[in-house]
């Protein structure tokens, strides 16, 4: 089965939104979650059902509160999920591409955009009851997971967190920075763990003053530096890997294939990690991947992280051959309490799979989306 192009995919359809169901759930995380901008100790994400006759798909809004990763919050994307979806209601769409062009008209931010869009994509392949992989023209395999660890408050928090979450059982292990806690971090971990395959993520905390800090890592053979500085920052980032081996990978700093191009051209990064909030949805993510094949670009899956819609939405998207590295997306009792696919998503041998189905090939527990939902709508109401 050959990967769809860009422009095979862009005019896939027609599907018609018949009505809606969105629901704002909050789930408790295990512990808080903290990085270089913020902390967060439950999860919220706006869930949305959309029907076309029998077939349906689902979507996922999934930014975090605050300045957390980005300017967007729950809040934001509510008021505007929910203001939009009226208007969609009743419409049909001729493509993919007719869809996310009105989205863009409407201005709606891609944490919102990536819930309508990623929807439609799950309604046409149950349309046609094959899977979302199958649509897509994908490889049916499983995908190695690496383990995520946010900021502690010491090294002795850290290696009690790392012993509690087994990197060992995992392909890789990333940690995340920031000023002030960065060289000492990756000195512990390799003295825990050895050789085990290890990057940072410092979420943009760092500024030219800081080129020594990552010249200084740069001995620890480390798998990628994560956006190490502001995604404007592109000169600085030229700077740094201009003087390192160690690949600078890009996160915040691409949105577009044109973020690609430019990083390409400049030698600014080397690496990219594509979320799917953070782009808007598959269609831009598969420009993302088609501009990173053409410049030579390796790439890999990352997540906010999601609940489980969007997990297995980044899953099926991880095993895109251009997709190097292991994904960010864990199993589904690592970060929450509950979660709200059915089956969970488990890991094995340091892999994930999706199962067979329609779709994405999950129930969805409607028990849990009720036990942890703030509000709900309906459309048309």
């Amino acid at each position: 089965m050959a990967i769809k192009t860009v422009s095979e995919l862009s005019q896939l359809g027609p599907f018609r939104f018949d009505s809606a169901e969105a629901v704002r759930i909050s789930i408790p995380m295990h512990e808080p979650f903290r990085i270089s901008s913020g902390e967060v100790s439950c999860k919220e994400a706006i869930l949305l059902r959309i029907s076309d006759g029998d077939a349906f798909g689902w979507g996922e809004s999934s930014a975090m509160p605050g300045a957390f990763y980005s300017n967007d919050t729950p809040d934001s994307c509510e008021q505007q999920l929910i203001q939009a979806i009226p208007d969609l209601i009743g419409r049909e769409f001729s493509t993919i591409l007719a869809l996310e062009t009105e989205l863009r008209r409407r201005a709606l931010s891609p944490f919102v955009r990536v819930a309508f869009e990623c929807a439609a994509w799950e309604l046409l392949a149950r349309k046609q009851n094959i899977s979302l992989r199958e649509l897509f023209g994908l490889p049916q395999q499983d995908v190695e997971t690496g383990l995520a660890v946010g900021l502690y408050a010491s090294i002795a928090e850290l290696q009690s967190a790392l012993e509690r979450y087994r990197p060992s059982d995992y392909s890789r292990l990333k940690i995340k920075i920031k000023r002030g806690q960065d060289i000492a971090l990756v000195q512990a971990v390799r003295k825990w763990y050895g050789n085990i395959p290890l990057f940072v993520d410092a979420n943009a905390d760092y500024t030219e003053s800081d080129l020594a800090i990552f010249q200084q890592l740069d001995a620890f053979g480390l798998m990628m530096f994560e956006q190490p500085f502001a995604k404007a920052d592109v000169e600085t980032s030229k700077k740094l890997q201009k003087s390192i081996k160690t690949p600078i990978c890009w996160d915040e700093g691409v949105e577009s294939a044109n973020d690609v191009y430019q990083a390409a051209e400049l030698d600014a990064a080397r690496i990219v990690n594509i979320k799917l909030q953070r782009v808007g949805g598959y269609l831009e993510a598969f420009r993302i991947i088609e501009a990173c094949v053409q410049k030579h670009i390796p790439v890999w899956m990352g997540t906010m992280p999601e609940l489980g819609v969007g997990s297995a939405q980044t899953l099926a998207l991880a095993s895109h051959p251009a997709c190097r590295f292991p994904t960010d997306v864990e199993p589904s009792d690592r970060w929450y309490i509950d979660d709200v696919l059915s089956p969970a998503l488990q890991m094995n041998n340091g892999k994930l799979s999706l199962p067979p189905g329609a779709g994405l090939g999950f129930e969805i527990d409607t028990e849990a989306i009720r036990r942890f939902e703030i509000e709900r709508w309906s459309f048309p109401q």
